[in-house]
């Protein structure tokens, strides 16, 4: 088997491609059913936007699976390993959960009771947790009804994890790109550079997930003309997690030995992707803390761990003066940061530079969280490049209305009331308030129609 570089980047933009191209039509079709909720208190658009984009990201699941099994070098897969079906026969259950949850608001329980059969079914046909490779143990064998339990936990962690992040526009399709731009590179390594076979089925799994988000993040992207909801965040989650059950739970520790020399050495190098209880942190690691301090902060209220609120990590983003793009931004460099990171560490863990670059990273992300309100200046001559926002206006005056999307709005009266949004926001408030429409009033099919550059000037609180 030759070096699958090439068929892995075909199977990535086939995915990519037609995810992009279903999504317009899907848009058309959530439209036409109704589904298209209306704006709820813990929601940051301003408009009713339509769900069911994972629809779209599903077709593309499906696409990628195609392709990749009438290559050369990926064919392999499908007739050594039974993963790939184990994988679409549960991401076709949860992604038939998440379109009935789109439509009709169906509860929370009985989302979890399917989360954990569509975990099941994946479980039946092979794709479990069979041991685990613990530092200063070795490898531990697990039962039959450990490693159910084990892997049942892990889909239904990642699943929520992906779907509490899924808050504000194209926040959960990077994040879950980058996670799964980072395992790829992991799990590429065991496969062609340890030549671990059973690494390909997780290789493969990572390649069309980044098609996924990539072709649909378009659509996605502030202002956001298509939410993925349920049906996209359960299906994405799911995908990740195979992907680490995969890896996990498959690839024999001991193969390990010959390059490294010993078990210790083994599982030292493969410990930041052979712990499914560290993975979630070490992959997902923000949708996983966004997770748990969602349910200590909801239990803490006397509220049910599944009650919706604005307590979020991206809604406290907003809160402290960020702009709805600069918040998804932060949340994009801290996953980056932390997968890379995990993922870098794995390759060269003796290697000091490692820790001293993820600090550095560490204290820049600190200072971007600590500047909310800094709005980068292009310089004179650089201003008919740059959009609006950016370009610098010394010679303009203070006073000068705006007439374009995004720039700064006119100085509020003196002894106005200015509402608590608009005066942690400040010029940005405008970019986080498009015009509000209703349900006759969305057109547009692709990401890249025409759309409306009269924001809407009344306060965030304002009622519609």
């Amino acid at each position: 088997m030759g070096q699958p570089v090439r068929d892995y980047l075909l199977t990535l933009c086939v995915t990519a491609a037609v995810t992009y191209l279903l999504t317009g039509p899907v848009r058309k079709f959530a439209i036409a059913v109704g589904a298209m909720p209306a704006i709820r208190a813990r929601d940051v658009h301003r408009e009713p936007t339509p769900r069911l984009g994972g629809i779209a990201m599903f077709g593309g699941l499906c696409a990628g699976l195609i392709v990749a099994d009438h290559l050369f070098n990926l064919k392999g897969v499908f007739e050594l390993s039974n993963e790939p079906r184990a994988l679409l026969s549960g991401a076709a259950l949860i992604w038939l959960i998440g379109v009935l949850d789109d439509k009709f608001e169906i509860d929370a329980l009985i989302k979890l009771g399917g989360q954990m059969i569509a975990a099941a079914v994946m479980v039946i046909q092979g794709l479990t947790i069979l041991w685990l490779p613990i530092p200063g143990v070795g490898t531990v064998a697990l039962t039959q009804w450990q490693g159910t339990l084990l892997t049942v936990a892990l889909v239904v962690i990642t699943i929520n994890a992906v779907n509490f992040v899924d808050g504000l526009d194209g926040l959960a399709a990077g994040m879950v790109c980058i996670a799964s731009a980072a395992f790829f590179l992991y799990a590429y390594r065991l496969w062609m550079g340890y030549g671990i076979e059973a690494a390909a089925p997780a290789t493969l799994f990572a390649a069309i997930l980044m098609g996924m988000c990539l072709g649909f993040m378009p659509h996605n992207m502030h202002p956001a003309r298509i939410f993925m909801g349920d049906s996209g965040s359960m299906l994405i989650g799911l995908v990740l997690a195979a992907g680490a059950i995969s890896i996990t739970g498959q690839v024999d520790p001991d193969l390990m030995q010959i390059f490294e020399g010993s078990e210790r050495g083994a599982t030292h190098a493969m410990l930041p992707v052979f712990i499914p209880l560290v993975l979630p942190l070490t992959i997902i690691a923000i949708p996983a803390a966004d997770l748990v301090l969602a349910i200590v902060r909801r239990t803490w209220n006397g509220q049910s761990p599944f009650a919706a609120d604005r307590g979020h990590l991206h809604h406290r983003l907003l809160e402290i003066g960020h702009s709805h793009s600069r918040a998804v931004l932060i949340m994009y460099f801290w996953s980056a940061l932390i997968a890379f990171g995990a993922v870098g560490y794995s390759v060269h863990s003796a290697s000091s530079w490692i820790v001293f670059v993820i600090i550095a990273a560490s204290a820049v992300g600190l200072v971007l969280l600590l500047m909310p309100r800094f709005t980068p200046r292009a310089p004179h001559w650089a201003n008919r490049f740059v959009p609006p926002r950016y370009r610098h206006r010394g010679a303009e005056p203070e006073s000068a209305p705006s007439s374009s999307y995004g720039e700064k709005p006119a100085p509020v009266a003196a002894g106005a009331q200015q509402g608590p949004s608009d005066a942690s926001m400040g010029e940005e408030a405008v970019e986080r308030a498009p015009v509000a429409v209703g349900v006759s009033g969305v057109n547009g099919a692709t990401a890249i129609g025409a759309r409306s550059r009269f924001p809407d000037r009344r306060s965030i609180d304002s009622s519609r």
